[in-house]
């Protein structure tokens, strides 16, 4: 890397800095000057092992398209300091503190992602329809029974998707406001709002004991569960994975633990934020919002933008696997890579106005998603539940605004809005 540019000290910092992704619009304008400036450089920042910062959205694809290039299960596949990489390492050789879909190359992601593949089609969705829009009614019921006011944030949008993937994996009801404390936990550890200490946490052991304690008791959970759906089968994806078997042997139970929390924590957190966020622009928009008011009004170009606004998942990490070349930079074997999935979100060259919310855009290349082997599983599912919320949910509003600050996650993985004060008039 000692060839390669250097991003500014103020632009690598922010990538390292939950507070930064919590305040969004600065982030934003040091990922436009590095689209313009430095597309592919190096981050050098106290406490991070050197990383390539990759922020444009042609750049992003080409590493996600060529996943035996540029690997996920080499090293951290999120940005993580390098104390707690050794620590992690010392415990776990394969170098992470959870083995999931997110975390496997071939031959393995594509052996465990085909356990669960058919449950999140859209053919098999198409059944769960009713299902998930009596949630979203009751959902919307609840909503109307605040009293004019709500965080929809946190009263709405954190419950709906978290109850409709619950119901896909088979956890009770009652569970879920442990599941949901959990995910806060995990994906929210550097926000001292959502993480356990619900403290400022400076020490890196310390954060990693936190992460260890809440995967801990995420295991404690599953494992009960697999017991039960062992001996009492059901239609489900609990059934599915405590059932399944790879090479012939049932799912180790590390690669098991991994595949129940990828499904129940980024099965509903990262839905979660988009809703948030398009609710969140129909509130600053009157116009926006009396045009998408009729439930017979096609929503996807909303949802799509939505998505695009929010990226709940900010960055996803690479490991290229030998020599290599990308956007014109010489890259070397072992070179640690971050996908800025926030910036290629907002690509001048792939989005014209791309600060703007804009639900016209055709076509809308939003990689939100990821791209590639990777894609997420559950991009169909996400997609049905916010169309469905707000065909239930918009009618009945008469209209709606904010009525407050809203305010985003300090997180630099998984990110969204965690307040939105908002004040409605029901139709």
């Amino acid at each position: 890397m000692s060839d390669a540019p250097n991003l500014p000290a103020d632009i690598a910092s922010a990538l390292t800095e939950p507070k930064a992704y919590g305040e969004w619009q600065g982030l934003n304008e040091k990922f436009a000057w590095a689209r313009a400036n430095a597309p592919l450089a190096i981050a050098n920042v106290p406490g991070f092992d050197p990383f390539w910062a990759v922020t444009r959205h042609a750049d992003i694809m080409e590493v996600s398209r060529n996943n035996k290039l540029f690997a996920s299960g080499i090293r951290q596949t999120t940005l993580t300091q390098s104390l707690i990489d050794q620590a992690v390492r010392t415990q776990f050789p394969d170098g992470h503190l959870i083995r999931s879909l997110v975390q496997m190359d071939a031959p393995d992601h594509m052996k465990y992602r085909l356990l669960t593949q058919t449950w999140f089609m859209p053919k098999n969705l198409r059944t769960l329809e009713d299902r998930i829009r009596e949630i979203a009614r009751e959902t919307v019921d609840h909503m109307l029974s605040l009293g004019g006011e709500c965080d929809f944030a946190t009263d709405v949008a954190l419950h709906y998707p978290l109850r409709v993937v619950m119901n896909i994996l088979g956890v009770p009801r009652e569970d879920e406001p442990r599941m949901l404390m959990l995910t806060q936990q995990l994906f929210g550890s550097t926000d001292p709002e959502l993480n356990r200490a619900r403290a400022e946490v400076t020490d890196p052991m310390q954060a990693l004991q936190m992460l260890q304690f809440v995967i801990a008791d995420f295991e404690t959970y599953f494992k009960a569960l697999t017991e039960d759906r062992r001996q009492n089968p059901k239609e489900d994806v609990a059934t599915v994975l405590a059932n399944a078997s790879v090479n012939g042997a049932p799912i180790p139970d590390r690669e098991l633990n991994g595949y129940y929390i990828i499904v129940a924590t980024a099965g509903h957190d990262t839905t979660s934020a988009s809703t948030a966020g398009a609710m969140m622009e129909l509130a600053r928009n009157p116009a926006l919002f009396e045009r998408y008011r009729a439930a017979e009004v096609d929503k996807a170009g909303l949802i799509e933008e939505a998505i695009r606004w929010t990226t709940p998942v900010q960055h996803f990490m690479r490991s290229a696997t030998e020599d290599t070349e990308l956007g014109g930079q010489k890259i070397k074997a072992g070179d640690w890579l971050m996908l800025c999935y926030i910036s290629g979100n907002r690509d001048e060259a792939v989005f014209p106005d791309p600060m703007t919310f804009n639900p016209d855009r055709t076509p809308n290349n939003q990689i939100a998603f990821g791209f590639g082997g990777h894609v997420c599983l559950g991009q169909h599912l996400a997609r049905m539940e916010m169309r469905i919320l707000m065909e239930e949910l918009l009618p009945r509003l008469k209209s709606v605004e904010l009525a407050g600050e809203p305010a985003r996650a300090e997180s630099i993985f998984v990110g969204g809005l965690k307040r939105l004060p908002i004040r409605f008039q029901a139709a």
